[in-house]
């Protein structure tokens, strides 16, 4: 039995052959997820050229099947007139975030050859945050006057279905002279009515809408309070200027697992994909890794300064890693905490008396806890209860510094204006490290000739 061919070597022979027919029609038939992973397989130059040989429709049903990062990078090396063409025919929503991903010059050069109307709604979007509902609302939403009938609305719908069948269409949206938000029409409502009634008659007024400026966490509690398809965005003057839609929202918040998910990982500066140049993937690892060997030598210099007491006393090697893991984990505990209520707003930077005192109450009560055990566990391994008084105090007290720092630490980030989610792990793992070893050599130090021989 012939082993199936790959998709992108089937592509890569039509794009030496020049066979744009035959091209279009076979990425057509291909599903997004099948799309994007052939993409990554083809060189830049082929990619290109891809591009190139497909219409500008065609061209962007790609872009959107491929991340953003991706997209950005390949548009960015095609002439501007060229990828105006194609971002033309993106969504609002994939166009934004595609500009938003690429150079400042690079996009402006873009947005300068694109439709002025097009391409200023598009500066418009990317003046807004990406993550509150300015930056994930849409533009392909229909409106109409308070003033027109439903006469009005349906010749239009007529005129315009061609443009309009790609629109996720729910609601139609209604506004004023001075086009801020007046109503909101079902679709049903326009079946009933004969065709000359305004349809400031038939519209739900006060309709419920969110403000451009909103978070995305203000945006999650709102659809999970309200089992909208969409929601009108309004600026500052109740002006309406996009809708926001269900799926922008558990979109965003992936987004945002996946960012937390890298940082924390240790790829800084975005998504890494293996297609990227090589040197730019090996930069992005290596500034986290850098970084880490640095605190890991400071780490492991407590260890130096009490190599005497060490070798006197050799179980203590085993107990070294067991005291500064499980504080670690304590102590990401009152991180994920902080983070967590910082980013609902439950908590500010300047509150850190407040959420120092609270992490201590349970440093303390978790910390004697943890302690005893060890404290028993050494004991019952050795028979030495100078021993399990060492290991289980030496716990106990590194248990309460990670606690209370680990509560402390992303608020402090967090007023500097730095990344809490980037920077609180490997701070906290050093702390953690260097204290538990200072704490299990300084105390065995104090009892030594209680563990000689131990």
């Amino acid at each position: 039995m012939d082993k199936a061919i790959p998709p992108w070597e089937t592509i890569s022979e039509l794009i030496a052959a020049k066979n744009s027919v035959a091209l279009t029609s076979f990425i057509n038939a291909l599903s997004p997820s099948e799309t994007a992973r052939s993409i990554s397989r083809l060189t830049e130059k082929e990619q290109l050229r891809l591009l190139s040989m497909l219409s500008p429709e065609d061209a962007a049903d790609v872009i959107e099947d491929i991340s953003e990062v991706q997209a950005a990078d390949l548009v960015e090396d095609m002439p501007s007139e060229q990828a105006a063409a194609i971002m033309e025919e993106l969504s609002s929503d994939h166009l934004v975030d595609v500009l938003g991903e690429m150079d400042d010059d690079a996009s402006e050069a873009i947005l300068a050859k694109m439709d002025k109307e097009d391409a200023r709604e598009a500066r418009m979007f990317l003046e807004y945050a990406p993550d509150c509902a300015g930056g994930l609302m849409i533009s392909e939403f229909l409106v109409y006057h308070t003033n027109d009938t439903i006469q009005d609305v349906l010749t239009d719908l007529q005129a315009n279905r061609s443009e309009y069948s790609d629109y996720h269409v729910q609601y139609f949206y209604v506004v004023d002279q001075e086009h801020k938000l007046a109503g909101v029409l079902r679709i049903h409502d326009l079946l009933f009515p004969s065709h000359e009634t305004r349809l400031s008659k038939i519209m739900l007024t006060s309709p419920l809408c969110v403000p451009d400026k909103a978070s995305l966490i203000e945006l999650q509690v709102f659809f999970e309070e309200h089992h909208l398809f969409g929601v009108p965005v309004v600026d500052d003057a109740k002006r309406l200027v996009g809708v926001v839609l269900p799926d922008a929202i558990e979109e965003a918040v992936n987004k945002r697992k996946t960012k937390t998910f890298l940082r924390l990982s240790g790829i800084i500066g975005g998504e890494e994909f293996r297609t990227m140049p090589l040197l730019s993937r090996s930069g992005r690892r290596l500034s986290w890794l850098s970084m880490n060997i640095v605190l890991n030598i400071i780490a492991a210099s407590i260890i130096a300064l009490y190599q005497d007491t060490l070798a006197a006393a050799i179980t203590l090697a085993v107990f070294l890693p067991m005291v500064s893991d499980m504080s670690g984990c304590s102590g990401n505990q009152a991180v994920a905490v902080s983070m967590r209520e910082l980013s609902l707003g439950l908590v500010r930077p300047k509150e850190l008396i407040w959420v120092l005192a609270k992490e201590v109450k349970v440093g303390i009560i978790n910390g004697i806890i943890l302690g005893s055990i060890l404290c028993g566990v050494a004991y019952a391994w050795q028979g030495n209860a100078w021993l399990g008084i060492v290991v289980g105090s030496a716990l106990a007290a590194n248990t309460l510094v990670s606690v209370t720092l680990g509560g402390i630490l992303p608020l402090i980030l967090k007023r500097f204006k730095l990344d809490p989610a980037l920077v609180s792990g490997p701070l906290l793992t050093t702390v953690t490290d260097m204290c538990g070893f200072f704490f299990v050599l300084s105390f065995a130090s104090l009892v030594l000739p209680k563990l000689v021989n131990v």
